[in-house]
């Protein structure tokens, strides 16, 4: 309560004038609030009680049992009606006439007037009824009442009484005089509760049908968070798609659009369906309102996605369990079955699950391979994990080029053939070199004769956008970077992308946040096998996917970047896509450093030693014996096709040409010369260490012209 503060004030008193007068003035506090105007508080009063939980609980219930009782009586009418007319069969023709299905329409057109017909006989029996029923009444009181007089003679007989004849029927007639007291005594309170009954009837048809609105119904039924699939919400979310055809469609159609919908089938950990459009609606006004198709379904955007079967006019729609592509799926079988080995011609790589829950399996033989998205996705771990599962079969080779350099692929150490990590230009320039190498050998092996099987040689880049933007050029001023006809990582590229695939020399590619820039056209469209994580746009997704892919669905560019680390799209022909659809989405298996490794264990024991090279020695002198005795590495013996071809890979300019004739004539004489063992020719670990200890002594060291 305000308070206000008296201040006595005193006149001055002149020498020659009477005494001043002293006079009290009440002056308001100004630290002190003004008081509040009694209306103010009625109205904050009267706003608090109108918007108290509670109340509004009272009001929302009010109204819901109102509206369960009036929706109930128009369930109730309309079941009537339907019972009485024809008027669910000519909904189910239009509904069949819609969806273009003409057998389906008359099938129910021959069933209505069947319905008519019976109808008919049913009304001409009723004009006869009244007449049946007279004689039909007078016949049975008739035999009624001798039947009771018949049974009064023989009591009458059996008791020796004249006056049993009428006990029957005087029983009779108590019995009839008794109900019709009871119903007097009934009628009056069956009157005033009739009308309470039929209304409460009414109401338990409308709550049993949940027939009020939402924002009338208790909080925990208005959170519809992951409420189950149904036809009837499916065909509710199209209709308040926004799109003024369907809702026309859907509204003209006699089962509320209900044979739009193919069955609604378990997929995973979702469901899935697929709907028919209507005539006059595309498949891509629904493709691009994918959001709000989600929300009406009580989805958030990325637990839905849609499709482009086979069928024409047709979307299929994936929908996820509330929160289910938010849990991890299980560990990879590279991790859990450490006895599986990997078949690079028929075998296929266990790379996740898809939506769907089965399990997505890659085959990678003679197929240039892709995979970007932004950056921290999960590209370098999906990337290594194919790598993984090709290591454990046994006669792929690796040569691997890390641009990042932070020992993603340092496992490798000792099962690839080359190994360069690094992010400098020095690197760039290096794995140039390397890919320029593969195209050595990818030529060498062309030139062989017909009918030459030659293992897998996988040339793989991580993070190849870096190649791409260098702007280093060598001493005749050819860019090792870039897009243009003398860019020297381009170039090499494309040359695999062209020859590569028929001789086993397989490209394999992860880039991050591609532009036409760091991933020009030419290379992207190369891989047989494109995959993409997340990504920023639309267009970013046509070049990482192809737009075939986007066209029929595919939406990296959906994905939520962090949230839905792992899970890329991908378009290949091999991987199993269902049929219709240019594109599926697999959740990875993730495989930490520790697995890895274990796993690349695993595939070094199925091999001889393999020497890796950590970057392509460019010097002119070269030591034969030395590098011979280099690629065979610790290995008790080395085939003499492996041997040459690690010495080409270690320098194709001294060894690029070289046959088993060369290599018989470095090592005839010096005691280490190539040998049969189990029906093939070999090269000996210890007799090369031998001859090179025997030539360091007597000083007979010899080079390479």
């Amino acid at each position: 309560m305000s308070e206000n503060v008296v201040h006595l004030h005193k006149n001055p008193e002149p020498a020659d004038e009477p005494a001043a007068v002293t006079t009290l003035t009440v002056v308001p506090d100004p630290a002190s609030p003004a008081p509040v105007p009694l209306w103010v508080r009625s109205g904050r009063a009267v706003k608090n009680a109108v918007t108290h939980e509670q109340t509004t609980a009272t009001a929302r219930a009010i109204a819901r049992h109102s509206l369960y009782t009036v929706n109930g009586g128009r369930i109730v009418a309309r079941r009537t009606w339907d019972g009485k007319t024809g008027a669910r069969y000519e909904r189910m023709i239009r509904a069949a006439e819609a969806a273009g299905n003409l057998e389906v329409a008359e099938e129910w057109e021959e069933r209505l007037q069947r319905f008519r017909a019976a109808r008919h006989h049913r009304r001409m029996d009723l004009l006869h009824s009244p007449v049946e029923a007279a004689k039909g009444a007078l016949v049975g009181t008739g035999m009624g009442i001798g039947a009771l007089v018949a049974l009064g003679i023989v009591m009458a007989i059996n008791n020796g009484d004249i006056a049993d004849v009428i006990t029957p029927l005087k029983a009779t007639i108590n019995f009839i005089a008794t109900m019709i007291r009871i119903v007097q005594i009934v009628w009056g309170p069956a009157l005033t509760l009739g009308p309470f009954l039929a209304l409460l009837a009414l109401w338990a048809v409308g709550s049993k049908q949940q027939a009020a609105p939402t924002w009338s119904m208790p909080a925990n039924v208005r959170s519809s968070e992951g409420e189950p699939i149904t036809p009837s919400i499916v065909v509710k979310a199209l209709r308040d798609l926004g799109v003024p055809a369907l809702r026309n469609a859907i509204k003209d159609m006699g089962d509320a659009g209900a044979s739009m919908l193919g069955p609604i089938t378990i997929a995973g950990c979702g469901v899935e369906v697929d709907v028919t459009l209507p005539s006059g609606v595309s498949t891509n006004e629904v493709q691009n309102k994918r959001r709000k198709l989600a929300e009406n379904l009580t989805r958030h955007e990325h637990e839905v996605f849609i499709t482009i079967p086979q069928a024409a006019r047709t979307v299929r729609l994936w929908v996820a369990d509330s929160g289910a592509l938010d849990e991890p799926i299980g560990p990879s079988p590279l991790v859990t079955d450490e006895t599986m080995t990997a078949d690079y011609g028929k075998g296929r790589a266990p790379w996740g699950q898809d939506l769907r829950g089965d399990a997505a399996a890659l085959s990678l033989y003679q197929r240039h391979l892709l995979i970007t998205g932004l950056s921290n996705q999960g590209k370098t771990v999906a990337l290594r994990s194919l790598a993984l599962w090709l290591a454990l079969d046994r006669s792929a080779q690796f040569l691997m080029g890390d641009l990042k350099g932070v020992g993603d692929w340092a496992m490798f150490d000792g099962l690839a053939t080359t190994l360069i990590q690094g992010p400098t230009d020095e690197h760039v320039i290096q794995v140039t070199e390397m890919v320029e190498g593969a195209v050595e050998e990818m030529n060498r092996r062309i030139q062989a004769p017909p009918g030459t099987v030659f293992p897998a040689l996988i040339v793989l880049v991580d993070e190849a956008q870096v190649a791409f933007m260098c702007p280093v050029k060598d001493e005749d001023k050819r860019p090792y970077g870039g897009a243009k006809a003398n860019s020297r990582y381009y170039m090499a590229v494309r040359k695999i992308h062209n020859q590569g695939r028929a001789v086993n020399v397989l490209m394999w590619q992860g880039t991050q946040d591609p532009t036409n820039e760091n991933l020009p056209k030419l290379v992207r469209e190369g891989a047989h096998t494109r995959a993409s994580l997340a990504l920023g746009t639309e267009s970013q997704a046509r070049m990482a996917l192809g737009d075939k892919a986007v066209d029929g669905g595919a939406a990296p560019n959906l994905l939520r970047p962090g949230l839905d680390r792992g899970t890329l799209v991908v378009a290949s022909s091999g991987i199993d896509i269902p049929a219709g659809q240019a594109s599926l989405t697999v959740r990875t298996h993730y495989i930490d450093d520790d697995a890895a490794t274990a796993i690349i264990e695993r595939a070094k024991a199925l091999r001889d030693g393999v020497t890796t090279l950590h970057a392509i020695d460019r010097s002119q002198d070269r030591d034969p014996l030395a590098d011979i005795a280099s690629v065979v590495g610790t290995a008790e013996r080395v085939r003499t096709k492996d041997v040459l071809y690690r010495l080409g890979t270690r320098n194709t300019d001294a060894y690029g040409g070289w046959s088993f004739i060369d290599l018989k004539r470095v090592l005839d004489g010096t005691g280490a010369e190539p040998y049969k063992s189990d029906g093939v020719m070999v090269v000996g670990r210890d007799r090369l260490a031998r001859a090179l200890a025997n030539r360091g002594d007597d000083g007979s060291a010899s080079a390479a012209e």
